[in-house]
């Protein structure tokens, strides 16, 4: 229990002097300034496997698989990679709920400080749920293999005009007959007093809708890392790391979205992988790095491919 209550008491840490130091005062992110922090929360992901070895190496923490210190760092990075690569979809959806509700630039940071942490919870609670299913039932595997499939061939042969429109879903619908709900943004304030009257204002509804969604897309990433490890540690740490990642990966490429359009038939063959893996496991036994090898080589090559496509319309 020590390493979780440590490692929990670091992520509060960091999320404090995000909010009241790092981001003290509402601004605008540069691309510049998200591509500094991208860049450290990815070298900091990595780094983090070299204390995963350490961890394992010297049964600091619980150990219920008996894996091997290398096997267990690989098995993070792995868990890490599905995660930040699917990740990606939330933040074409972040960007739709941000423009139809018209949150200024510089207010969207506190809404995804507030987003993530709610998403640490939410995601903690599946992980726990998702954990103990497999381990009591070893059928789920099979569940969670095949809706793994289901999700990839969904993606597949949906077509691009289902776009999901914010201010006509369930949940904002649900929160208009719940509580008042201002049209106007005051400030940073997620809620406003008007003649007696405390509404709700327009970045609480982004909020509450993002907080939704996470959940959603959470029903997709949480089987596909329980393919890699039933390990709680290895699975709650990489979520993690790719949640606290996502804020500064969306301001990034919010700018630059179209330009990675490529990258969802990389989400497609990673959910497929990883899909095929839960449902096959008792057959074909695949060495830890073949896995990774996969999901880094999906990901590079639908990088490649978006970025010439986007180059050559440029041209």
């Amino acid at each position: 229990m020590i390493v979780w209550i440590t490692f929990l008491t670091a992520v509060l840490i960091f999320l404090a002097l995000d909010l009241g130091v790092f981001n003290k005062t509402p601004h605008i992110i540069s691309s510049k300034e998200a591509g500094k922090w991208t860049g450290i929360w990815v070298a900091l992901s990595f780094m983090f496997s070299g204390v995963i070895y350490w961890l394992y190496s010297t049964n600091y923490i619980a150990n219920p698989d008996n894996l091997k210190p290398t096997t267990a760092a690989i098995k993070f990075i792995t868990g890490y990679l599905i995660e930040l690569s699917l990740s990606i979809d939330n933040i074409f959806v972040i960007a739709i709920i941000f423009a139809a509700f018209k949150i200024p630039q510089k207010y969207q940071h506190r809404v995804l400080f507030w987003g993530i942490l709610g998403a640490i919870i939410f995601r903690g609670l599946m992980i726990f749920f998702g954990v103990m299913l497999i381990n009591k039932f070893y059928w789920m595997t099979y569940i969670f293999g095949a809706f793994l499939i289901y999700t990839a061939m969904k993606m597949l042969f949906s077509g691009k005009d289902e776009q999901f429109q914010p201010k006509k879903s369930f949940v904002y619908k649900s929160l208009k007959k719940i509580m008042p709900i201002s049209n106007h943004i005051d400030e940073e304030h997620f809620f406003v007093r008007r003649r007696h009257i405390t509404a709700a204002t327009p970045l609480f509804v982004a909020l509450v809708v993002i907080e939704v969604m996470d959940v959603v897309f959470a029903i997709d990433s949480v089987p596909a890392i329980l393919a890699i490890t039933n390990d709680p540690f290895l699975v709650f740490s990489s979520n993690i790391f790719a949640i606290l990642g996502l804020r500064s990966m969306y301001f990034f490429l919010a700018n630059m979205l179209a330009k990675f359009s490529y990258l969802e038939y990389s989400l497609i063959a990673i959910l497929s992988f990883v899909g095929l893996k839960m449902l096959l496991h008792e057959y074909i036994k695949l060495p830890e790095w073949v896995s990774l090898a996969f999901i880094a080589l999906s990901l590079i090559i639908g990088i490649v491919i978006s970025l010439r496509k986007s180059s050559k319309e440029f041209v």
